[in-house]
């Protein structure tokens, strides 16, 4: 007989006794989701269910695995005959038996992630798409738009204006080329990884005996992290329990919609959130007693959630005493910000290894300053999501050219700036590296003329070369002059490139030597010696990557407007909640230390200075009791600020008084925020008579200025001024108020 009572808190308890009937388990974070399902599943058995009568779906194979195998320890008889696994390897198992009707007599076989690219390759190159077009994506990126619109079940070109607006132009053809790759499959008896969800489901509604066997043998289902399923896996979810009318069946599902942060996958949160309506009479049990934080960083996290918009109204709570309290941390830049986390992380490696201190960003390129800073300092770390800096191959390009400035025989740098050129094969840069060294200018020139567009690069770097000035100005001529590259490069993804490398500018204005700058970024850290200590490494990480870990220590960098949340996330209401719930994720990886860290200044290339940032709405939210404010000053060191309430330079306008704002013409200072966040409307009348407006995630402003044709300058009291297209805004009319 398992012992219960002592290993289960009361809440985990009802849920893995609970009888039969739908069951939604809300597992805040750090709340003991996984025991729970591993007892339900040994209870279960020892209360005379047959394992075959069971299925645990996962989102990993081994997910399945740990939990089947700790039940089967719990029984102390192992564990044989449940089926667990993933949706996919579940619905190939499926259609193994019940074949979909369109293959008649004919088998069929699945496509693995080469055989995908192949085939759309394929139907690319008998349609002539993108042929001679180098803007045309690239095979690989067509893969993952095409599997994006079909798991988010979006038409293509809506998938392509949300996230990828610069292939708006290449829509048509996409729209071909996912039509003409669908006939591929079927012609051919192929399945892809998405096609196996979606030909299940086709067989559970239109196959009546196969769903009837289906749902007799599988009496049991439970669903680990719920929160992520998309829509077509919450439908088969639906479709195994019962009919479209009646699904009543005996369905668990586990998940935080706190935690849902992989929208970009197809996952869909109102799968969790609506759960008690797709399943009538479901019971609804929370976790909330969390065992990995202390009281300060659950109470953070609480507040975050208590201003989320949709949510299971959970409330995190420890029986543990103490912590430490939540350190908010203004830097006067994203630079210095950067020498305070290198500094404070000295600090902490007093107290805890370096594997139990992590920092935390919400993308790849935030973190690329304080890579420097550790690199300069000495302190090795491990980086998971995106590249590091210097790793990444459009930095990579860049750089090249400024080698070459410092060191024109720099063979390397030589070989990868002429391999950004069509036409120049490894024997043909030996040749013209051998002339170029000669020195002999008539030669060189005649040479080089065969590749102009080389040969353009090569006078470019000269010219560098006799009017250097300080480091970020020749960093920002070299990007001026690499971009049109950058987008032929990479057009599936250069407007994200591009924000990676303006970084780049203001880590060189730190330096008055560029040959030091090139430098110490080339002094990475080593991490490919299997002799290296894992222990001896501190943690970068974006948030995305962090989930499902959790460290002592953790520092989250670059909590402001444009950063976290992302600069497209105020486009969309969805798209906020869900930047929400990242930084809810972020803040209970911490065990016992959490700091964040709100600059007040982020540097601007297109100013060439740094320009005063909101800190984060999320930093906004929180109430002042809940941090210890911390604040830097000119020397670069610390202060605790005193007195109530959040500094952070905050707008706080109490009357429509304080909103009469006069704004100049070149006034930029507040309104470098220009995010197109959407109300719609079904008539946008004129702006000559209103005054005030209303907007779904800054609320009420009033209207400061008129920017023709189509925006407007908004104040809106705590956020400052904005600048918002006209029909993403609920206009009042002019009155008295």
């Amino acid at each position: 007989m398992i012992d219960y009572v002592q290993a289960l808190n009361e809440a985990q308890y009802k849920a893995v006794t609970i009888g039969n009937g739908p069951v939604l388990v809300a597992a805040g974070a750090g709340s003991g989701k996984t025991r729970t399902i591993v007892y339900r599943l040994a209870w279960l058995i020892e209360h005379g269910q047959a394992p075959e009568a069971m299925l645990l779906l996962t989102f990993t194979r081994k997910a399945a695995r740990e939990m089947l195998h700790r039940a089967g320890l719990l029984l102390q008889q192992g564990l044989f005959g449940v089926h667990g696994g993933t949706f996919h390897s579940f619905a190939f198992g499926v259609l193994r038996h019940w074949k979909p009707a369109w293959l008649g007599t004919r088998s069929f076989t699945v496509m693995d992630a080469t055989d995908v690219t192949a085939a759309v390759k394929y139907c690319k190159d008998t349609l002539k798409l993108g042929k001679g077009d180098r803007s045309f994506p690239k095979t690989q990126s067509i893969v993952g738009l095409l599997s994006k619109a079909r798991n988010k079940e979006m038409p293509l070109d809506e998938v392509l204006q949300r996230e990828a607006f610069h292939l708006l132009p290449h829509a048509d053809a996409l729209a071909q080329l996912d039509a003409a790759y669908t006939a591929y499959r079927h012609d051919k008896g192929l399945l892809d990884y998405d096609d196996l969800l979606f030909e299940l489901e086709d067989l559970l509604h239109h196959n009546a005996a196969a769903a009837e066997a289906l749902r007799q043998r599988y009496q049991y289902i439970l669903v680990d992290e719920y929160q992520d399923t998309n829509l077509v896996q919450a439908r088969i979810v639906r479709l195994l329990a019962g009919t479209e009318d009646v699904c009543s069946g005996n369905v668990m599902a586990v998940g935080d919609e706190a935690q849902s942060i992989y929208a970009f996958r197809g996952a869909n949160v109102h799968n969790i959130l609506n759960f008690t309506k797709l399943f009538p009479g479901a019971a609804v049990i929370r976790l909330e007693e969390n065992y990995r934080s202390t009281k300060p960083v659950l109470d953070v996290a609480n507040s975050l959630l208590a201003h989320a918009t949709e949510s299971l109204r959970k409330k995190l709570f420890t029986r543990r005493e103490g912590g430490c309290a939540v350190r908010l941390v203004t830097p006067l830049s994203d630079m210095s910000q950067a020498q305070l986390v290198t500094r404070r992380i000295r600090e902490l490696l007093d107290t805890y290894l370096p594997h139990e201190i992590a920092v935390l960003f919400r993308a790849g390129f935030h973190s690329y300053h304080l890579e420097m800073a550790l690199n300069q300092a000495g302190i090795p770390f491990r980086k998971y999501g995106g590249l590091r800096y210097a790793e990444a191959a459009h930095i990579k390009d860049v750089i090249a050219y400024v080698r070459l400035l410092l060191n024109p025989l720099d063979l390397p740098a030589f070989t990868r700036v002429a391999a950004l050129h069509t036409g120049i094969g490894p024997k043909t840069v030996e040749k013209l590296y051998a002339v170029a060294k000669s020195g002999d200018v008539s030669l060189t020139a005649k040479a080089f003329g065969k590749y102009p567009t080389f040969h353009e690069d090569m006078r470019f770097v000269d010219s560098l070369r006799v009017n250097a000035g300080a480091p970020s100005s020749t960093l920002a001529s070299v990007l001026e002059h690499y971009r049109p590259r950058l987008e032929e490069l990479y057009p599936d993804d250069w407007p994200r490139r591009q924000q990676g490398l303006e970084e780049i500018v203001q880590m060189a204005s730190a330096y008055t030597d560029l040959d030091l700058f090139v430098a110490d970024l080339a002094l990475e850290t080593p991490e490919d010696d299997d002799n290296q200590d894992e222990d001896a490494y501190i943690t970068l990480s974006t948030v995305h990557s962090a989930k499902g870990l959790e460290w002592n220590a953790v520092l989250i960098i670059d909590l402001v407007e444009d950063r976290f949340p992302s600069r497209h996330a105020l486009a969309h209401p969805e798209d906020f909640e869900e930047e929400r719930r990242l930084m809810y994720v972020a803040c209970t990886r911490a065990r016992k230390v959490l700091e964040l860290y709100v600059p007040s200044s982020l540097y601007s290339r297109a100013d060439r200075s740094s320009q005063h940032v909101n800190p984060s709405p999320f930093i906004r939210e929180l109430a002042p009791e809940l941090v210890e404010e911390w604040v830097e000053g000119y020397g670069g060191h610390l202060s605790r600020r005193q007195g109530g309430g959040l500094g952070l330079g905050r707008t706080m306008c109490e009357t429509d008084a304080d909103c009469q704002l006069h704004v100049s013409d070149d006034d930029t200072t507040l309104g470098h925020i220009k995010e197109q966040t959407c109300v719609e409307t079904s008539a946008v009348p004129a702006v000559n008579d209103l005054c005030y407006c209303q907007h779904k995630i800054f609320g009420r402003g009033k209207i400061v200025k008129q920017l023709p044709p189509d925006k407007v300058q908004v104040h809106f009291p705590g956020f400052g001024l904005k600048v918002i297209l006209r029909e993403y805004l609920i206009l009042e009319q002019n009155s008295s108020k």
